[in-house]
């Protein structure tokens, strides 16, 4: 509530009473923010980079789920893994290493190597638990359809994915935010001013404009206003139980 009647006062207003309302609700502040310094491009980079990232995530995760889940092939549990393991490595600790391996491949400074990077972390972390909740559907269905002369791809897409739009929605929902706010990894790879995504533009934002708490504070709702619409919008698509009562009998 202050981030918001703040945005909207003068730095006298906020300076004389934080909490007091504003005398007036204009938007000269956001327009300030937005057009003269810059934050719409930043915001539209941030939305792309987290699209994109979360889209792909998504989509390889749930596949590689599905494998571990359903599909023996050699190494399964040994590969499944190695997955675990890079979950347990700090992020922190993987900076240099990537940073590294970008520049090798010439891709310092563009958002297909922050896309990769991005890519890298969420991916294992959603496998594991979209793996635990394929476990837990019922396998009669899949069975119906093998002898109905159906493959594994028919099963994943058709049965499997439809099942599992609860977690899909709530694992999605987690990995758009992560790459949203995501910092230190894109202060690394990107150094154009005009591909800034908006966390590393709002941090130099807020260091050029330790005075103008008004613009701070438009700012700063502008980076989280998308986030907390996404979970509102979407907080019914939380994982909940009963999904599939009834729908296997016998």
């Amino acid at each position: 509530f202050n981030m918001i009647i703040s945005s909207f006062k003068t730095t006298r207003e906020i300076m004389l009473d934080p909490f007091s309302l504003p005398s007036s609700f204009s938007f000269e502040n956001y327009a300030s923010v937005w057009i003269d310094k810059g934050f719409g491009r930043y915001f539209l980079n941030s939305l792309l980079v987290a699209a994109a990232a979360t889209v792909i995530i998504m989509l390889v995760s749930s596949a590689g789920a599905y494998a571990f889940a359903r599909i023996s092939f050699p190494g399964r549990e040994f590969v499944f893994y190695l997955y675990l393991f890079t979950m347990m490595v700090p992020t922190v600790t993987n900076l240099i290493p990537q940073f590294l391996l970008m520049k090798e491949l010439k891709l310092v400074d563009s958002y297909l190597g922050l896309l990769l990077i991005y890519i890298g972390i969420g991916v294992p972390s959603n496998t594991f638990f979209l793996r635990n909740f394929f476990l837990s559907l019922p396998r009669e269905m899949e069975e119906a359809v093998i002898v109905d002369g159906g493959n594994h791809w028919q099963i994943y897409w058709r049965i499997v994915l439809p099942l599992s739009k609860p977690a899909l929605g709530t694992f999605a929902i987690l990995a758009y935010s992560n790459v949203w706010d995501e910092f230190l990894i894109a202060l690394t790879m990107i150094k154009t001013p005009d591909k800034r995504t908006l966390p590393i533009a709002l941090k130099l934002f807020q260091g050029q404009n330790l005075n103008n708490w008004e613009l701070i504070f438009a700012a700063s709702l502008i980076a989280v206003l998308p986030i907390l619409l996404i979970y509102i919008v979407l907080q019914k698509k939380l994982i909940h139980g009963g999904a599939m009562d009834g729908m296997v009998k016998g």
